[in-house]
C-alpha cells in the first residue's frame, strides 16, 4: 500500500487504498476497525512508516509519534533474502517514511500486553544487529477519527 521501492509498481497503485468498482478498498477498513499495525511483505526490503492514512501522517505527538497514534503504522518486512538480489529504494524517501533498509534481515514482534507492542528489525548482514525498533502504544483501541 505504501512503499518507496524504486521499481515496484505496487507502490504507486491506489487500488489497495481506494479500491476499484466492485472491490472493497483496504485503507478505509484499517481506519474504521482501528487497526494499529499493518504488516506487508512481497517487496524485498524493510520500511517503517509513521502513523499514516491517505498519504498523510497522523503522529501521536511530535516527540512520541507511536504513542496513541492517529492512524495505522505500516511495516514492510520482506527482506529475508531474495534470489534476485537487493531491492532499491527511490532516492528520496516519502515524508511518511520513518526508516528503511534494503539489507537482508527479519522483523520480530513482542506483544507485552493489550496496549504495548515492541518491534525490532534485525540486520543479518550486520551479524544480527538491531537496526530499527519501536514501541507502539495504544491505550484505547477504537476506530480512528480521521
Amino acid at each position: 500500500m505504501y512503499c518507496n521501492d524504486r521499481l515496484d509498481v505496487d507502490c504507486n497503485m491506489e487500488l489497495t487504498r481506494i479500491g476499484l468498482h466492485g472491490l472493497w478498498p483496504l485503507e478505509p477498513l484499517l481506519k474504521d476497525y482501528g487497526v494499529d499495525l499493518v504488516i506487508w511483505a512481497h517487496d524485498h526490503l524493510y520500511e517503517r512508516s509513521f502513523p499514516l492514512y491517505d498519504n498523510k501522517v497522523y503522529n501521536g505527538s511530535t516527540e512520541y509519534p507511536y504513542v496513541n497514534p492517529g492512524a495505522p503504522v505500516h511495516i514492510i518486512t520482506g527482506s529475508a533474502g531474495c534470489k534476485e538480489g537487493h531491492s532499491h529504494f527511490k532516492d528520496h524517501p516519502a515524508p511518511w517514511s520513518a526508516f528503511r533498509s534494503s539489507d537482508y534481515g527479519y522483523t520480530r514482534f513482542e506483544a507485552h500486553n493489550k496496549t504495548h507492542v515492541y518491534m525490532e528489525q534485525v540486520n543479518v548482514e550486520q551479524n544480527g544487529q538491531v537496526i530499527d525498533s519501536l514501541w507502539l502504544v495504544k491505550d484505547l483501541h477504537k476506530p480512528y477519527d480521521i
